[in-house]
C-alpha cells in the first residue's frame, strides 16, 4: 500500500499536471466539457492552472487568510495555444512553493487540517479530477494510477464534510445506513451514515498486510447499498460525479439521496 507524504504528494501533482498539460496541447479550446457542464477546454484549463498558482501563493506566504483568486493576475496567456506551457509552468511554482514548507506549516484552508501538507495532497487530486474531465472531453479514455486513486477516494471522504458552501452536505446523516463503495482491483470504502454524520472505513487489496484494522469490519458488513466501479479510479470519478457507477446492488434510493448531496 502507497505510503503517501507531503513530499510524494507533491512530486504526484506535479506529474499529473504534466499529463493534463500534454492532453490538452494543441487541441482546440472551445471543445465543452461534459463533465463540467457550461466550461469549455479553455475554461477548464483556466480554472486548474489558476487553482494551481493560488495554492502555490498561499503556501509560499504561510498565509492565515484566504487569498482572492480572482482578483489574482495569473498570467494566463490569451492564445489557447499557450495554455498548455502555462499550465506545466504552474507545476514547477506549486512544487517549489510546497517543497520550501515544512509539511506542518499553518497555511489557511477551508479544513480543520490547517497545514501546507494539505495542498499537496488537495492539489494533486484537484488535478487528477481536471485532467479525467479534459479527457473525457477529448474522447479519450482516462487512466489512473491505483494508489493515487486510492488516496483520492480517501481524501473525498475526508473534506467532503467541511465543504460548507454546499449546504445539502450537512444532510448526510441518518440512523446506520451503509454504503459500500467496492471495486474489482480490491479496494472497498465503507460509508455509515449516524445522527452526527457519516464516517467511512477503508479495506485494503486482497494480500495488503497493510490494510487498515477495519478491513475485517468492511468486509463483513452486508451494507444497505453496494456500489461497485472496475478500478479504484473509476471509483473516484463515480464519487466526483464524472461517471455513473458501474453496478449497484440495494437501496438505489439511498444511493440517489447520497449522490445528491455529496458534491463538491
Amino acid at each position: 500500500m502507497t505510503e503517501w507524504t507531503h513530499l510524494r504528494h507533491t512530486e504526484a501533482a506535479a506529474a499529473e499536471i504534466g499529463r493534463m498539460a500534454e492532453a490538452v496541447r494543441g487541441r482546440d479550446g472551445t471543445t465543452p466539457v461534459p463533465t463540467c457542464p457550461g466550461w469549455d477546454l479553455r475554461e477548464l484549463v483556466e480554472h486548474t492552472g489558476a487553482i494551481h498558482r493560488w495554492a502555490a501563493a498561499m503556501v509560499r506566504d504561510a498565509a492565515v487568510r484566504r487569498y482572492d483568486r480572482a482578483a489574482m493576475d495569473h498570467g494566463i496567456p490569451e492564445d489557447f495555444a499557450g495554455h498548455a506551457d502555462w499550465l506545466e509552468a504552474g507545476a514547477g511554482q506549486l512544487a517549489e512553493a510546497l517543497k520550501g514548507r515544512d509539511p506542518d506549516t499553518e497555511v489557511w484552508n477551508w479544513t480543520g487540517n490547517r497545514s501546507a501538507r494539505f495542498w499537496s495532497r488537495r492539489q494533486l487530486h484537484e488535478t487528477v479530477v481536471h485532467r479525467a474531465d479534459a479527457e473525457i472531453a477529448l474522447g479519450i479514455a482516462p487512466e489512473m494510477d491505483e494508489g493515487v486513486a486510492a488516496d483520492g477516494v480517501a481524501e473525498f471522504f475526508d473534506i467532503l464534510p467541511y465543504t460548507r458552501w454546499q449546504p445539502l452536505i450537512a444532510e448526510l446523516r441518518g440512523d446506520g445506513e451503509t454504503i459500500s463503495w467496492r471495486t474489482e482491483t480490491g479496494g472497498a470504502w465503507l460509508v455509515r451514515l449516524t445522527p452526527e454524520g457519516f464516517a467511512y472505513e477503508r479495506s485494503g487489496a486482497p494480500g495488503d498486510v497493510a490494510a487498515d484494522v477495519t478491513a475485517d469490519v468492511t468486509a463483513d458488513v452486508t451494507a444497505d447499498v453496494t456500489v461497485r466501479a472496475e478500478t479504484t479510479g473509476d471509483l473516484m470519478l463515480t464519487l466526483w460525479g464524472r461517471r455513473e457507477p458501474g453496478a449497484v446492488e440495494g437501496d438505489t434510493a439511498l444511493l440517489d439521496w447520497w449522490r445528491e448531496r455529496a458534491r463538491m
